[in-house]
């Protein structure tokens, strides 16, 4: 099965925020994200949970068992077309709160296999 390779130049954006603190129409803020990205037909989205960290509140945030901490630092990437990533700035402007967002240029090689 031969495959082939497809680059471009995208853009990623991250979003850094808390697991539970942040909701939006009664689900975490991040789900809300990821299906407003489905929705707006992005390539995709990915939800990393952290392991520690702290944000602008200087909260240190662990999972250590001992803390049973189920506010964790949770980072939310989608990697698409400037012009794709453009159509989640108006919903990210009405729902985040307190959240830390950047935006790099990528260079994206896709692999694909014929079938």
């Amino acid at each position: 099965m031969a495959g082939f390779t497809i680059e471009e130049e995208d853009v990623l954006l991250r979003i850094y925020m808390s697991e539970e603190t942040q909701h939006h129409q009664g689900r975490p803020l991040y789900e809300a994200v990821v299906l407003k990205a489905r929705e707006l037909g992005l390539a995709g989205a990915t939800v990393l949970r952290g392991v520690l960290g702290f944000g602008a509140d200087r909260r240190l945030r662990t999972s250590k068992l001992v803390d049973l901490m189920n506010d964790l630092p949770v980072v939310v990437e989608i990697i698409d077309s400037p012009e794709n990533i453009a159509k989640m700035r108006p919903f990210l402007d009405e729902v985040l709160n307190q959240a830390f967002v950047t935006l790099e240029n990528v260079h994206v090689v896709r692999y694909r296999h014929k079938e």
